[in-house]
C-alpha cells in the first residue's frame, strides 16, 4: 500500500523517518518516471543515468518543496527538465563529434532498429518510429498526453506553456504520426 504524498512529505521533513520517507516516494514514482524518461531519451541505459540523477536532485531539493504543485508534477518537471539537458548535451558531443551538418543528432531510428524485438510490421514499433521524427517539444507533449494521459493543464505546470499552445502541439504532433504510419505502412 501506497501511502499518501501528504504523508510521505511529512515523514521526510522528520529526520528519523527521513529515508523511509524517500524510499517511499521512490517506489511509489519510479516506474512512471522510468518510462517517461525513457520515451524521451529512448535507450535503457541513458534512462537509468537520467533517472540516477533525478533522484539525487529529489533528494537534496525535496526538503525545500513548497507543495505549490503535486508532488508528482513536481517530480515529472525534474525528470523532464533533466531529460532535456541529458537530450541537450548528447546533441553537443555528437556535433563536437561530427563535422557534417548531416550527422548532427543521434540516430533513432538505427537505434529502434537494432533492438532484438524490433518488427517493422507491428503497430507500436511503427508509433515509436513515427515519435522519435517529431521535433522534441511536439515528442514531450505527445508522451505525456498519449502515453501518462496527462491533463493539459497539468503538463502546463510542468512545460511552463499555455494549455493551448500544448494543445496545437499535441495536435500538430498526431497529425505527423498519422502521415508517418500512413506512409511507411
Amino acid at each position: 500500500m501506497h501511502l499518501d504524498d501528504k504523508t510521505l512529505l511529512a515523514q521526510f521533513a522528520l529526520p528519523e523517518l527521513r529515508e523511509k520517507a524517500y524510499t517511499a516516494i521512490i517506489k511509489k514514482y519510479q516506474e512512471k518516471l522510468y518510462w517517461h524518461i525513457r520515451r524521451m531519451v529512448i535507450e535503457h541505459e541513458d534512462t537509468n543515468d537520467v533517472l540516477q540523477n533525478v533522484f539525487v536532485k529529489v533528494w537534496n531539493a525535496l526538503a525545500n518543496f513548497r507543495e505549490d504543485s503535486q508532488l508528482y508534477t513536481w517530480l515529472y518537471r525534474i525528470a523532464t527538465n533533466e531529460s532535456i539537458s541529458f537530450l541537450e548535451q548528447k546533441k553537443k558531443k555528437t556535433a563536437a563529434v561530427s563535422l557534417s551538418n548531416e550527422d548532427n543528432g543521434y540516430d533513432f531510428e538505427n537505434s529502434i532498429k537494432a533492438d532484438k524485438h524490433f518488427d517493422s510490421t507491428r503497430l507500436e514499433w511503427q508509433l515509436q518510429l513515427a515519435i522519435n521524427q517529431l521535433p522534441e517539444k511536439q515528442r514531450l507533449v505527445f508522451n505525456l498526453r498519449y502515453y501518462d494521459e496527462m491533463p493539459y493543464e497539468e503538463m502546463s505546470k510542468i512545460l511552463g506553456t499555455t494549455t493551448g499552445a500544448l494543445k496545437a502541439s499535441y495536435h500538430h504532433a498526431a497529425k505527423k504520426i498519422e502521415d508517418y504510419i500512413v506512409k511507411h505502412a
